[in-house]
């Protein structure tokens, strides 16, 4: 079992329940970061932030996790159902773990480091498409995520669901045989009138 950074004590219920199952799924698996980063397509330090608590993974990295680790589909369902619980109370600014275990802001020292910022805007909008704030409160259960944690669709090329091909219509197979034999039929029969 691997020894984990303490997660810390202000993360909401959900996210430190889902970050402990996280850490136990994934050493179950016996990996080591790096290769669950080869058998996944995130990488080590990708995982080091998804298991720490610091970033909120993509579901495709809970899926590509329940993968190596041999779950099935309902179990694979319930982390799932995890995820969306954990990301809806997800803490919105980057959380920093201290050595202690605690949560540590800048060390600079400069109140305004903490302040939240603005996020770009296109020049070419108005101003009226400007956010006004950063949203403060958490989403009830039903409203969208916010765009912030969005699904990431990123999937490893060996993980990509084979799209089954469509089937051929056989009403269209068995019309065009009917029309090649009647065709034929009458080539035959003109054939022997002609020959006769």
């Amino acid at each position: 079992m691997s020894a984990w950074q303490p997660l810390p004590e202000q993360l909401p219920t959900e996210v430190r329940h889902f970050v402990e199952q996280l850490r136990r799924l994934k050493d179950s698996t016996g990996l080591s970061l790096v290769a669950l980063g080869a058998r996944t397509a995130y990488s080590k330090s990708s995982w080091q932030r998804y298991l720490n608590a610091t970033q909120p993974p993509p579901r495709q990295a809970v899926v590509a996790l329940c993968r190596v680790a041999g779950l099935g589909g309902a179990d694979t369902e319930r982390f799932g159902v995890r995820w969306e619980l954990a990301v809806r109370v997800w803490p919105r600014v980057p959380v920093s773990v201290g050595p202690s275990g605690d949560l540590s802001g800048d060390s600079s020292g400069d109140p305004s480091a903490d302040a939240p910022v603005d996020p770009p805007v296109d020049p070419s909008v108005g101003s009226s498409a400007r956010p006004s704030a950063l949203p403060s409160a958490r989403p009830s259960f039903g409203e969208p995520i916010p765009d912030m944690y969005e699904d990431d669709p990123t999937l490893p090329w060996w993980d990509v669901p084979e799209v089954p091909e469509p089937k051929p219509a056989t009403g269209r197979l068995l019309l065009y045989a009917a029309l090649f034999l009647l065709a034929l039929l009458l080539v035959a029969l003109a054939g022997a009138v002609t020959l006769g």
